[in-house]
């Protein structure tokens, strides 16, 4: 018997680099795969894995070459990578590494790009219920998986702490979320697609443009801007998961890590949810 194909590696390597130039946020966020070919067959073969690199430590190679390179274009990035872990260890001959794109559009308002504030490309999809008797009619629309994020003006502090509590407090903090929202018509509007467009504008410019001292708080003020912008709703409500990004240790590596790389994760997620209405 004999060994006639061999390679390993690491998988789902999920980054996100932030490069800030001033005030102006660029967001790159990749799934990284890193597979490798080498001088590793005993680790197949013998029970020998003196000449193997761990995939954790493959994984740890991503994220410092994230550090160090914030603005690369994805394909400049993965060849990053690859030279790093060819120039790294001897006895590796191939390093193929491959990324897809997460890809975020740059929100504007008034025709100025905002410059932290994006959402996902491709996004959402709208929705609408009807219930009618023979009295009345009753109409929903809305917005299911509507995903939108900024990575700077949000903060999480002065929360309950007891001996179960681990996370940190931050003034500075990545908000992402995908959205669920619906809206209760109390009367037709003149174009429902028009209505339906002013109110989430008028929940993301909200979102965007004003610091967030919790996603609670948001999505109240968020609620509150969409009833006063389009009168003919009658409610309005938003489920929100957390898509959280989590700050990447880069200090066993000698790297400081200034909100720049981190790890995107979905779960599990903090899930918030409300109802504002007129009353």
């Amino acid at each position: 018997m004999s060994l006639v194909r061999k390679t390993y590696g690491k998988g789902r390597v999920r980054v996100m680099r932030i490069h800030r130039n001033g005030d102006q946020h660029e967001v790159r966020e990749l799934t990284v795969k890193a597979m490798l070919q080498g001088d590793f067959g005993r680790a197949f073969t013998a029970k020998d894995n003196s000449t193997s690199v761990s995939t954790d430590t493959v994984k740890n190679v991503v994220n410092v070459v994230a550090q160090e390179n914030l603005a690369l274009s994805n394909e400049l990035f993965c060849k990053a990578v690859a030279e790093r872990l060819l120039n790294s260890y001897s006895q590796l001959e191939t390093a193929t590494v491959s990324g897809h794109e997460t890809k975020w559009t740059r929100l504007s308002f008034g025709g100025t790009p905002h410059p932290h504030s994006f959402t996902l490309d491709g996004n959402g999809k709208p929705l609408t219920e009807v219930t009618a008797t023979r009295k009345s009619v009753s109409t929903v629309s809305g917005l299911d998986g509507f995903t939108f994020m900024k990575c700077t003006a949000s903060a999480w502090d002065n929360y309950v702490k007891d001996k179960y509590t681990t996370i940190a407090e931050t003034r500075d903090r990545m908000a992402a979320t995908s959205v669920m929202t619906s809206w209760r018509w109390q009367a037709e509007p003149a174009d429902y697609p028009a209505a339906n467009a002013k109110i989430l504008d008028t929940m993301l410019e909200v979102f965007a443009s004003t610091y967030s001292e919790s996603m609670q708080d948001s999505l109240y003020r968020m609620g509150e801007a969409a009833l006063a912008a389009v009168p003919q709703i009658e409610e309005i409500s938003l489920a929100a998961p957390n898509k959280h990004y989590l700050l990447v240790n880069l200090a066993p590596f000698g790297l400081e890590n200034d909100n720049q790389v981190f790890l995107p994760t979905d779960e599990p997620h903090g899930q918030i949810e409300c109802t504002v209405g007129r009353a």
